[in-house]
């Protein structure tokens, strides 16, 4: 298989011939610098001469270490671009997938309701990739394939690339995207065309469908800091929260509170004034000038019907 350090797509080579000309050139540079520093100390250390002497203006030497310079970087860039460019030509034959990064999975669209937790594709095959975000920042990187792009909310970005090795690649987050940031991974899959074809049939519909309440909070990047699943993170967990007991800290002390109607929009509104006991007050601001009262009874009806049972 493949290693990540190996290029398994047709624009990893683009990449690796800037990579290693850039680096190459800052490995000569640094010797030629440090064996410099180190002539100098010797050649006019103190002991072999006693009389300094001042030097000044030099035209030819500031000739050569500006044009130098210029001509190495023109170079530099020429590489770069010549790596860059092709990842913005997307063949007119290319496979689309639709990639989904919200706080902290992925997922693969193929269409027709045929979703995926891996992204699965064939060999030598082009491949187009629409990234979406459904909440904050992502970015979608592959460094087997040398393929990194930005997935940003209201942005309708891409990528393309053809894989050439078979085997199982990791997929990173290179946005911080909130405390599993780092556990946003995922794996590419590249199979033979027959096995990818079998693959794909094996795929079953996935019932997408989800709870308007739940669509607005993913708007909203409410789950940066509030789980589904009752990991603690920087807010209390939702799940359970519908006609749970929760100790909650207000200007006149503790008391107990029933996770309810009024207590979810009352959380909204006036997010610090019941803080749950065990977290810290003023981290959440108020969303009265961002929820309108009709998302309100949307996200309260998603607690009460589906999201918010124990």
């Amino acid at each position: 298989m493949t290693t990540m350090f190996s290029g398994a797509s047709n624009l990893a080579e683009g990449v690796d011939r800037a990579f290693i000309f850039i680096f190459s050139v800052a490995f000569i540079f640094i010797i030629a610098i440090v064996a410099l520093i180190f002539y100098i100390l010797i050649h006019f250390s103190r002991k072999k001469n006693k009389n300094p002497q001042q030097f000044s203006g030099n035209t030819t030497l500031e000739i050569i270490w500006t044009v130098i310079p210029v001509i190495i970087v023109l170079i530099m860039f020429y590489f770069g671009w010549a790596g860059f460019a092709p990842m913005r030509k997307v063949p007119a034959d290319a496979m689309p997938i639709k990639v989904i990064g919200r706080m902290w999975v992925w997922s693969f669209d193929y269409g027709n309701g045929k979703i995926s937790k891996d992204l699965v594709v064939p060999l030598n095959k082009d491949i187009k990739l629409n990234l979406y975000s459904e909440d904050v920042n992502h970015g979608f990187f592959v460094p087997a394939f040398r393929v990194k792009e930005d997935v940003i909310p209201g942005y309708n970005n891409y990528m393309w690339f053809r894989a050439i090795s078979k085997g199982t690649y990791d997929i990173f987050c290179t946005e911080y995207c909130g405390l599993a940031h780092s556990g946003m991974t995922g794996k590419v899959i590249v199979l033979d065309n027959a096995d990818f074809d079998k693959w794909f049939a094996d795929l079953k519909v996935s019932d997408n469908t989800v709870h308007p309440g739940l669509a607005i909070i993913k708007q909203n990047a409410c789950l940066t800091c509030h789980s589904l699943d009752g990991t603690k993170i920087i807010g209390p967990s939702f799940k359970g929260i519908w006609g749970s007991k929760r100790i909650v800290v207000t200007a006149q002390g503790e008391k107990e509170m029933e996770g309810n109607d009024e207590y979810i929009r009352r959380s909204i509104l006036d997010p610090n004034a019941d803080v749950v006991k065990g977290f810290n007050k003023g981290l959440m601001q108020s969303y009265k000038e961002v929820l309108k009262a009709e998302d309100i009874d949307k996200i309260v009806d998603y607690f009460k019907t589906a999201g918010g049972q124990k």
